[in-house]
Parts: C-alpha cells; sequence; structure tokens
C-alpha cells in the first residue's frame, strides 16, 4: 500500500509570512522517514471554513490516507482546529489524542493544553498536532507505530 499524507500547519502570523513555519516541515520530515509520501503541505490562517475546506480538499479531492494539522489546538479564542475537523468527520479516534497528549507532556507542560482531536473521514484519518515543534513531533512519534496499521485497516475493503 502506499501511505499518502498532508499537513496542514494552522497559524495566522505563519500563513501572513510573519512567522517561519517549522513545525510543518519537522513533522514532513518524520513521515517521509518512515515511508510516507507527502502529497501536499499548506499554511492557512485560524479560520473555521478555511480549515474545514482544507481538510475536505485533502480527504476527497486528494483522497490522502493521513491529514496532519499543526497548530490552532489550544485555548486562544481564534484555535478553532479541533471545531473545524469535528465538523467534517464522521468517526472519532479518541486513543490518538490521548496518546499524543501523554507523549507531549513529557516536553512541554503545554503539552496538556492541547484540545486536538483525531477522526475519520471516508478513508482519511485526520490527527490535530499542537502548533509548536517540540509537543508536536513528540506527539507524532508516540502514535507513528499505529499509523500504517490504523491506515490498512481504514483503507481495507471489507
Amino acid at each position: 500500500m502506499k501511505y499518502t499524507a498532508a499537513i496542514l500547519t494552522v497559524s495566522d502570523r505563519c500563513s501572513r509570512g510573519v512567522r517561519e513555519d517549522v513545525t510543518g516541515p519537522a513533522l514532513a520530515k518524520l513521515l517521509t522517514d518512515d515511508g510516507w509520501e507527502i502529497v501536499t503541505t499548506n499554511i492557512v490562517p485560524d479560520e473555521f471554513e478555511i480549515i474545514k475546506g482544507e481538510l475536505v480538499r485533502c480527504s476527497y479531492d486528494l483522497d490522502v490516507c493521513l491529514v496532519l494539522t499543526a497548530g490552532g489546538t489550544g485555548f486562544s479564542r481564534r484555535d478553532v482546529t479541533p471545531e473545524a475537523t469535528e465538523a467534517v468527520i464522521n468517526r472519532v479516534a479518541p486513543g490518538i489524542p490521548e496518546a499524543m497528549r501523554s507523549a507531549a507532556r513529557e516536553v512541554s507542560t503545554g503539552g496538556m493544553l492541547s484540545r486536538g482531536i483525531a477522526g475519520l473521514r471516508g478513508g482519511t484519518l485526520i490527527i490535530n498536532l499542537p502548533g509548536s515543534v517540540n509537543p508536536a513531533t513528540a506527539s507524532l512519534k508516540a502514535i507513528m507505530p499505529a499509523l500504517k496499521p490504523g491506515v490498512d485497516r481504514l483503507r481495507r475493503e471489507s
């Protein structure tokens, strides 16, 4: 099976070019080192409808196996990534964010403040990661062993 992924960085500042996105590329490296093909990367502002649209585009138009979002999962009023994700998924995968928060807590006290969720939209697994590079990469490393087996089950015909 070909493992395809999309990475969506959600950040007002990065989308305006005020700050460089370092988290998206760090996540892309971890995935490519594990044999995933990155089909697309994008940076969008913290806007509910824009995030929702990108998640739909990646899952249905591009038909990727995995979409990782980075950012927009905190307590700020503009942090709406989990809500946008919830609006497009058909089923939740609660064990994934549980494992991620546990791992992120080891590298940052802010890890426990992530409101990120994970769920399924058709044949795509969508996972919200924190926006900061260390908690995001720790979170991804914690769940990486389960991603390919999970996608295999998700994409299996029956």
